[in-house]
């Protein structure tokens, strides 16, 4: 287990039954995510300037590679802010195409672990963030009290099923998966925690933005979306 990785799980490091599980947890996610994507264009063209905010805010923390004392990575995964502005099936479109250019062009993860990094980061993480910053809502925390928490929670799910992943690909001869599991989120834990802290800030600092210029298109939309469903 000790190589270099991060929440991007490197290509080939699946095996073959892992990858196409991953690939068709996915699906159902992705299908209501082209459903919600092609409703809000034809409904608002001009939501497409927040998507494409929302993807490029993505693309660009998602890059960031920190190195780890662990020898691992880690990183940021910037996918709250779209799910909190625009619901979490459409950040699972937007996080394919962002994983799909970083494994291309990046060579961060790689198209047989494309499923399972879409799973951990646009799926997991983009449903526990929303969830949590609705939740927070409405028990009336202030906004960025309840963005930073899902911003927070959001990156740090990610990791954990990021290390169940490599886990139940990879078990401990000794100590089988759980041994596995608990090694994977030790190697990211010491940099995740303090990654997720900060993009927890970062998310909180660019919403206020987002709602300072643009708060009547984006309540627009929101109301446009709460119309058609949370998801």
């Amino acid at each position: 287990m000790d190589l270099i990785l991060g929440m991007h799980i490197m290509e080939g490091f699946l095996p073959l039954d892992w990858v196409i599980i991953w690939y068709l947890l996915c699906l159902p996610f992705l299908f209501l995510g082209i459903k919600r994507l092609t409703a809000i264009i034809e409904e608002d063209p001009k939501a497409m300037l927040l998507i494409g905010f929302a993807g490029a805010f993505t693309f660009a923390l998602s890059a960031l590679k920190l190195p780890s004392v662990t020898g691992s990575c880690s990183h940021p995964t910037g996918i709250a802010l779209g799910a909190i502005i625009l619901g979490p099936s459409l950040m699972v479109v937007i996080g394919l195409i962002v994983l799909l250019f970083q494994a291309l062009l990046l060579a961060h993860g790689g198209l047989t672990t494309l499923g399972a990094n879409v799973f951990s980061m646009s799926v997991v993480g983009a449903f526990v963030a929303y969830g949590i910053y609705r939740s927070l809502m409405k028990l009336k925390l202030p906004r960025a009290a309840a963005v930073f928490t899902a911003a927070c929670l959001g990156n740090l799910a990610t990791y954990m099923v990021t290390a169940l992943q490599l886990a139940l690909a990879h078990p401990a001869q000794t100590g089988g998966f759980y041994l596995s599991w608990v090694k994977f989120t030790g190697i990211f834990a010491i940099t995740q925690v303090p990654i997720a802290v900060i993009e927890g800030i970062l998310t909180v600092l660019v919403l206020d933005l987002v709602f300072k210029y643009s708060r009547s298109e984006l309540e627009s939309l929101q109301g446009k979306l709460n119309r058609r469903g949370a998801w």
